[in-house]
């Protein structure tokens, strides 16, 4: 593994050459990397936990949050689901070389479109150590080298997750710098980084909208954006509510720091006067701060719950909360939810409860987004639960990928002709 220790140009410039020799690795030795990674994780787990709790000590003196405090710590679990999840990426297929088309050209010419690596990714992320070795494991197998900027906060655990990345790329015989960890946090390398037009291929950050701005005012790399998610939860007039019920729970609390927990929630007029009430019991149980429109505050105040929500202000609608709140607001028709969706939404994820097949397929046909669900929560969106093994983020845009940015993500393609002395006429 390789860190800061001249420029960051001379660090891409290492990771460029390296990209070389890793995409014409076999899978086998790609595979090996991999799985003596994942078996370092576990047999060095007291080495991580010990960098994570200096973090976490360092973090808890700064204040970040509870949410921000979640996303950065490490136990002995979340190591082995790492681990797992780097496991699995192993057993996956390798992209590279996977034939997308084939055929013979009216010409005589053999052509074959076939997969290959993009050649060098760099990762810019905020506290969520995991994503060293999440990101790391991604790009080996898609025959990546990988540049890591992690923030501050993460700074020890991501340097000892990268080491244990880099030592056990190295032994198993791929080129020492397919793994490397810039050990800077500021805006200068930032912008240093996303300006390597020569040796980096693709950027992605994976942060928050600060992030994407500065990113947006100085790169001239490629940019595959990890964006936010302002995940909506629409309850349709014909849903289950018993099932919208668990649904919306667990989109809003199962983990509300992360980008696919839902952040508003959606109900129709005609069951928001049984559905809301109801909603509002559980929520209020679970902690959840409720910022109602004033049709839903009607209905809380009638039947005795409005004490305990907040009037919702325009910028909550827009608002990634990240945190145990929830923006709640009732909708006097299906097209009313999508038209909500499409003015806020960040196209991310988002959810319809419903028994209508044809609300279903209006809302799939309505809603632009990278994942859109019917009668399931947002929280589904990511890699792991896509069968991708990991993700290094979920791209909102529609160029080059969208959504869980997988293997193939990682990945463009090269047209390969074959011919005996043709010549064009």
């Amino acid at each position: 593994m390789a860190t800061v220790a001249t420029s960051v140009a001379d660090v891409c410039r290492s990771a460029k050459r390296a990209s070389r020799a890793l995409a014409q690795s076999e899978t086998a030795v790609k595979d090996a990397a991999l799985l003596a990674i994942a078996a370092a994780l576990q047999d060095r787990c007291g080495e991580i936990l010990a960098a994570n709790a200096l973090d976490m000590e360092l973090a808890r003196e700064a204040q970040i949050g509870e949410s921000l405090l979640d996303r950065l710590r490490l136990d002995e679990q979340r190591i082995a689901a790492i681990a797992g999840a780097v496991r699995e990426i192993a057993a996956l297929p390798d992209p590279v070389g996977e034939l997308i088309e084939g055929r013979r050209l009216a010409n005589g010419l053999q052509m074959r479109k076939v997969r290959v690596p993009l050649g060098v990714v760099a990762v810019i992320y905020e506290a969520r150590p995991n994503v060293t070795i999440d990101a790391a494991a991604l790009c080996l197998k898609s025959g990546n080298a990988i540049v890591l900027r992690g923030s501050s906060q993460a700074l020890h655990s991501n340097a000892a997750l990268a080491r244990i990345a880099g030592e056990s790329t190295e032994a198993a015989g791929l080129p020492r710098d397919c793994v490397c960890l810039l050990a800077g946090s500021g805006r200068e390398d930032l912008a240093e980084l996303a300006t390597q037009q020569d040796s980096v291929d693709l950027v992605i950050p994976r942060g928050g909208e600060g992030l994407k701005a500065a990113l947006r005012e100085v790169a001239s790399v490629p940019v595959m954006y990890a964006a936010s998610g302002n995940c909506h939860v629409y309850v349709d007039a014909s849903a289950d509510l018993e099932k919208a019920l668990g649904v919306v729970m667990n989109a809003k609390t199962q983990r509300p720091g992360v980008c696919n927990a839902a952040e508003t929630l959606l109900v129709h007029e005609d069951v928001a006067g049984e559905f809301i009430p109801r909603v509002l019991g559980r929520l209020n149980g679970a902690g959840v701060l409720v910022r109602a429109d004033e049709r839903a505050l009607a209905i809380a105040a009638a039947a005795g719950a409005g004490e305990a929500l907040e009037q919702a202000t325009e910028e909550d609608w827009a608002c990634e909360y990240l945190s145990l709140t929830l923006a709640v607001g009732v909708v006097s028709s299906l097209e009313a939810a999508i038209e909500h969706i499409g003015r806020y939404g960040s196209g991310h994820s988002e959810a319809i409860l419903t028994r209508d097949v044809g609300s279903a397929r209006a809302f799939q046909l309505g809603v632009d987004a990278a994942c859109v669900y019917v009668n399931a929560s947002t929280r589904f969106t990511d890699g792991g639960e896509f069968g991708m093994g990991a993700e290094i983020g979920n791209s909102t845009q529609k160029l080059h990928a969208r959504g869980p940015i997988g293997l193939r993500e990682l990945c463009t393609f090269k047209y390969l002709l074959e011919g005996d002395g043709h010549v064009r006429a």
